[in-house]
């Protein structure tokens, strides 16, 4: 059983909701191999080509040439050879509903329902039967109808494929005098043909139909609507405007449909197309990538942050210009420090933090806790080859501009080297994350849990601002706070910007 597989309506747009069997191009028995083409489909809008999804040979099939089936709904059983007939039957049962059973007339209440305005003119359906060729009252290139079956009127109800009833309509045709093979008995392309031939009529072989070569219209179609990009193609290539289908904006014939018909009458030239196209398309190459164990556990980390973690964030531009200039008169003052920008954001940040201790703190999922520090120890996030890494500057509320700098360059030279220790990277009650030194204006970061805050730093630029009622040029850094909005509320972390704001914009605070 596990080798039999089935072909389904196939879903062409967001639009579509069903499907009708044009033609099959193969037959049962037919193999067939992944791409060929199998039956054509009509929906609302198109009529298209079902490819095989798969290679296999066509065992059964569910929906003949006029069925309308949803989305999704069964047309066709295939599997090889060695499967049996049985088997192919046992499947089908299997399957219930409409793809197990076999076509079934109307019931006598859906005959009331749904038909009964042909019941007026028929008491029950019949198939024609063969008799004397009755005189041909319409005659039309290669059709020709019987009396016996005209009388066909537009405004009754009937149970028929769109293809059926146009045809039925155009030729005349007493559709209620046709019996249906299809589905719940709805009448089809093959029908209507069958009856007309029973009872002595002509009308061509539907798949000669479809192969017949298309009669061009010589029709003025200087009055069609049409796109200017179209009227010009169809100039160029000889087409009447009269023989395109209409799909473009206002009524108009547009390119794509002009191209239709191109393609149409001159098949070769898509597959010179297709091979030009070919050659001049570079093949694209994919390399697989394995994640390693690091990247996995990153991926997993932050997966769950951002799937557990009710995420906000609050947004902050900092003037930044009187902390670069403390930054550089104390490197100039003492050969020994070079403090960067990102040091003395973290002394802010931590002296924040003790100042507002609601946001220096983690979730304990397990207890459903929170639990508060009394030491600011902030993770910092550090690019390294395999991934991210966030070594801690533990208890940098005490620890001195120049301490924080060394611990700094210590925990980022041993973190791209894999020599941190795991009470190191692992833990701390807030994290920074500063993508400034990329050119980075502003970004949102995904909170480290358990931790419940992280914030982001983008690059410092000269922005005009005003102060006073006048602009001004300052040099601004923009923070990005992230919480969690389970331990941690907008007003808190909107207190702890503020708090943060004045140190950075202050910063002899920092040194006190």
């Amino acid at each position: 059983m596990s080798e039999i597989k089935t072909l389904e309506i196939p879903k062409w747009g967001l639009s579509m909701e069903e499907g009708t069997i044009a033609q099959w191009l193969i037959k049962e028995g037919d193999s067939f191999n992944k791409g060929d083409e199998i039956c054509e489909i009509e929906t609302t809008k198109i009529v298209n080509v079902l490819e095989a999804p798969f290679a296999g040979t066509l065992r059964k099939i569910l929906a003949k040439d006029g069925d309308t089936l949803p989305v999704g709904g069964l047309i066709a059983v295939c599997a090889e050879s060695e499967i049996s007939d049985a088997e192919i039957e046992m499947f089908i049962a299997s399957l219930g509903g409409s793809a197990a059973k076999a076509p079934e007339a109307p019931s006598e209440q859906s005959k009331s329902e749904t038909f009964a305005p042909v019941a007026e003119k028929a008491e029950q359906p019949q198939t024609v039967a063969a008799s004397a060729p009755a005189p041909a009252k319409v005659a039309k290139g290669d059709y020709a109808v019987p009396e016996s079956l005209q009388g066909y009127q537009t405004s009754d109800v009937l149970f028929t494929t769109p293809h059926a009833l146009k045809l039925a309509e155009k030729h005349n045709v007493n559709l209620a005098k046709v019996t249906g093979s299809g589905r719940e008995g709805r009448i089809s392309v093959q029908d209507i043909q069958k009856a007309v031939q029973t009872a002595g009529g002509q009308w061509p072989d539907v798949k000669q139909q479809t192969q017949a070569k298309v009669v061009k219209s010589t029709a003025d179609d200087s009055r069609v609507a049409a796109t200017p990009v179209a009227r010009r193609l169809a100039k160029q290539w000889g087409i009447n405007l009269n023989d395109c289908r209409v799909s473009g904006t206002r009524g108009r014939v547009c390119k794509e449909d002009v191209e239709a018909v191109y393609y149409r009458n001159n098949p070769t030239s898509v597959n010179e197309q297709s091979a030009q196209c070919a050659v001049a398309q570079p093949q694209s190459t994919v390399t697989t990538v394995v994640m390693n164990g690091m990247r996995k556990a990153i991926a997993s980390r932050l997966q769950a942050a951002k799937r557990n973690a009710p995420h906000f964030r609050l947004v902050v531009d900092l003037n930044v210009e009187a902390l670069q200039k403390l930054r550089k008169q104390i490197n100039e003052t003492v050969p020994q420090v070079k403090l960067s920008i990102n040091d003395m954001l973290i002394k802010a940040a931590a002296a924040a933090l003790i100042k507002v201790p609601e946001v220096n703190v983690q979730f304990d999922e397990a207890t459903q806790s929170i639990l508060q520090f009394s030491q600011a120890d902030i993770s910092v996030a550090v690019a390294i080859p395999n991934g991210l890494i966030t070594p801690i500057v533990k208890a940098a509320n005490q620890k001195s501009l120049a301490q924080i700098s060394d611990d700094m360059r210590d925990l980022a030279t041993r973190a791209k080297t894999g020599k941190l220790q795991p009470d190191e990277f692992q833990g701390g009650s807030f994290s920074i994350s500063n993508l400034g030194m990329l050119g980075i204006k502003q970004f949102d970061a995904i909170i480290n849990p358990p931790q419940g805050a992280i914030m982001a730093f983008g690059a410092s630029e000269s922005r005009a601002v005003v102060e006073n009622g006048n602009v001004m040029v300052r040099e601004i850094v923009t923070a990005t706070l992230s919480c969690d909005h389970r331990v941690i509320d907008g007003a808190v972390g909107a207190k702890f910007l503020a708090s943060f704001k004045q140190f950075v914009e202050n910063p002899a605070l920092i040194l006190v």
